[in-house]
């Protein structure tokens, strides 16, 4: 299926400057109020995360989750997760990312909610879904499952897309600090993560992974 290449139109300036948060890039995600962020995704697309374990490849589909999908896929294309770290690796349960290296991106973002998505698919081995504390807290934040972890689908977890390649990699993630670097949001512990992004992380949490840069593909392989 080929993806609206309009929409991946729209964002070509932001990408080709994502990658250092300069120029048109920074000020769209210092602007999560600018029209660039309605845009509907593609109704299957695939994106190419490289990161300090290697490149893996996420397909999204629409149709499991649309409001997720498309928040992911503005996200993606501005560059919002482009040095980044996995601060939330919890051997055999999930992988955690989201938060903007930027103290100042993770600012402007953190508040803007989504409303929820039904639970369409499950949380099985991995399917990537939101994090949140409950419904409609659904902002930036996603995790990766290890593992079969089907109970959370009752508690509304809906799951937009997989790893369709580079699973291998998502396991090799640094998973010794847990908890420690934020934990979930449901635990109440990431204030210094939000406040002190990549420089607190980098200080206290030297070891873990990194999302070096992600990009939409135009063509799902």
């Amino acid at each position: 299926m080929r993806t609206k290449l309009s929409s991946l139109a729209a964002w070509s300036l932001l990408a080709a400057t994502a990658g250092t948060l300069g120029g048109t890039a920074r000020a769209a995600l210092l602007g999560p109020a600018n029209p660039l962020w309605s845009r509907r995704a593609p109704e299957v697309f695939r994106a190419r995360c490289e990161t300090s374990q290697g490149p893996l490849e996420v397909e999204v589909r629409r149709e499991w989750a649309p409001r997720g999908a498309d928040r992911f896929f503005a996200l993606a294309a501005a560059g919002f997760f482009d040095d980044s770290r996995f601060f939330r690796v919890v051997a055999g349960f999930i992988a955690q990312f989201g938060v903007a290296g930027d103290p100042a991106v993770t600012a402007a973002w953190r508040d803007r909610k989504i409303p929820d998505d039904p639970v369409r698919q499950s949380n099985v081995r991995g399917t990537i879904a939101y994090a949140m504390t409950g419904p409609g807290t659904r902002s930036t934040q996603l995790y990766v499952n290890l593992a079969d972890n089907t109970r959370l689908d009752g508690q509304g977890f809906a799951p937009i897309g997989r790893v369709a390649s580079g699973m291998d990699v998502v396991d090799r993630l640094y998973a010794g600090y847990g908890e420690q670097a934020g934990g979930g949001m449901r635990g109440g512990r990431q204030g210094k993560l939000l406040a002190g992004g990549n420089a607190w992380l980098d200080a206290d949490f030297p070891k873990l992974d990194r999302l070096l840069r992600v990009r939409i593909l135009e063509e799902p392989r």
